[in-house]
C-alpha cells in the first residue's frame, strides 16, 4: 500500500525504512514521498517479522496506568526482579489512564520487539488484544477482572466483594446511613464494578441512594479534594464517603480537615490500595488493600511459564485477595 501510493517498488519502501541508501542512492523526493505515505496510511514496520525465526529479545514491556501513583512502584519492582531473575530487561511505558495511551502503547511494541507484555489496561477491549497479539504473537498478561481474552491471563483482586464488604462494616458496625461515593467515570472498568458494589451493598442493606451523593474524579488526590468539597456543600452531606483509590480518599481528607471538621467524628473515610501514604496522613486512612507487589510476581510468573514454554493453553486468571484494613479514618 505504501508503495503504490508513493509510486515506488516496495524495495524502495523497503530501503527507504531501513536507512539503506549506500549501494543505490535514493533521491530527496523519493524518500519524502515514502515517508509522506508512511504517514498518511498509518503504516508501522513490523520488526517482529523481520527477526530471526526463533530468536529472542530477551525484553519484556509492562504498561501501567499512572507511574506517579504508589500503588504501582510495589508492581513494577516485583516484575523486575523476576525479569531480572529470569536475565531479562523490562520496558516501562505510562498511559495516564488514557485509551490514546494505551493504544499508543501497543504499536509501540508491534514496533519494537520484545518477547512478552505485562499491562494494566483500563480501555482495551477484546478486539485490541486481538491485534497486538496477531500482530506480534507475544505473550500478554493483564491486570484486571475486566479481561475476557482466551489467551490472555489475568489477575485480579476480589474488590467487588471487598468494596461492599466494606460498605457493610460501615452500616452495620459504624451506625452510618448517609454514604457518599467518589468514582470515576464509567469507562474506567476498575471504577465501574467498585461503583456497582457499593450501590448493590446500599441496596443489600435497605437504604437509600441519593445520586447527589455520587461525585466523580480523575484518580487523582486534587480530585478527590474537589469532590469532597461538593459533597460538603450538600445540605444533608453524607457522614461517611467511600472513594475508589486512596488518592482521592486522601484529597478527600484534606477537604474535610481544611472546612474544619474531624475526620471520622463529623465525616467517616475510606479508601481502596492501601498505598504507603495511606499510614502517612493523620488520621491513618481506613482502605481495603490490594497487594501490588503479589500482583506483580503473579503476572511475571505468568508470563515467564509461557515464555519458558512450561504452559501454552488458554489463558488463566489468577486471584489476589484484598482485605479491609480499618485505621482512624473510619
Amino acid at each position: 500500500d505504501v508503495a503504490t501510493l508513493a509510486g515506488v517498488s516496495q524495495s524502495t519502501v523497503s530501503r527507504v525504512l531501513n536507512g539503506a541508501n549506500e549501494t543505490i542512492p535514493i533521491g530527496e523526493e523519493t524518500r519524502q514521498r515514502v515517508l509522506e505515505a508512511v504517514e498518511k496510511l498509518g503504516y508501522y514496520p513490523n520488526l517482529h517479522a523481520g527477526s530471526l525465526r526463533g530468536q529472542k529479545t530477551l525484553m519484556i514491556a509492562m504498561m501501567v496506568a499512572d507511574i506517579a501513583n504508589p500503588f504501582y512502584h510495589p508492581m513494577v519492582r516485583a516484575v523486575q526482579d523476576a525479569a531480572h531473575a529470569n536475565r531479562y530487561d523490562v520496558m516501562i511505558a505510562n498511559t495516564d489512564h488514557m485509551r490514546d495511551g494505551e493504544m499508543h502503547f501497543i504499536e509501540s511494541v508491534i514496533r519494537r520487539p520484545v518477547d512478552g507484555v505485562i499491562m494494566v489496561p483500563y480501555h482495551l477491549t477484546e478486539e485490541d488484544f486481538d491485534y497486538l497479539i496477531r500482530r506480534t504473537g507475544v505473550a500478554v498478561v493483564a491486570l484486571g477482572q475486566h479481561i475476557h481474552h482466551p489467551t490472555v491471563d489475568t489477575v485480579y483482586g476480589d474488590d467487588d466483594e471487598m468494596v461492599a464488604a466494606a460498605i457493610t462494616w460501615l452500616i452495620r458496625e459504624k451506625g452510618h446511613r448517609r454514604i457518599g461515593f467518589i468514582g470515576v467515570t464509567s469507562s474506567y472498568s476498575a471504577g465501574a464494578r467498585r461503583r456497582a458494589a457499593f450501590l448493590e451493598a446500599m441496596r443489600q442493606a435497605g437504604l437509600p441512594i441519593y445520586p447527589e451523593m455520587f461525585e466523580i474524579g480523575d484518580w487523582s488526590s486534587a480530585s478527590g479534594e474537589h469532590a469532597m468539597q461538593v459533597l460538603l456543600g450538600l445540605s444533608h452531606p453524607p457522614t461517611a464517603v467511600f472513594a475508589v483509590n486512596d488518592l482521592m480518599a486522601i484529597g478527600a481528607m484534606e477537604a474535610v480537615q481544611n472546612a474544619g471538621l474531624r475526620i471520622p467524628d463529623d465525616v467517616a473515610i475510606v479508601g481502596f490500595d492501601d498505598i504507603p501514604p495511606a499510614t502517612w496522613v493523620r488520621p491513618r486512612l481506613t482502605t481495603v488493600a490490594q497487594h501490588p507487589a503479589e500482583m506483580g510476581r503473579v503476572m511475571a510468573a505468568a508470563l515467564f511459564e509461557r515464555l519458558r514454554g512450561d504452559y501454552s493453553g488458554a489463558g488463566r486468571g489468577f486471584e489476589v485477595p484484598c482485605r479491609l484494613v480499618v485505621r482512624e479514618s473510619a
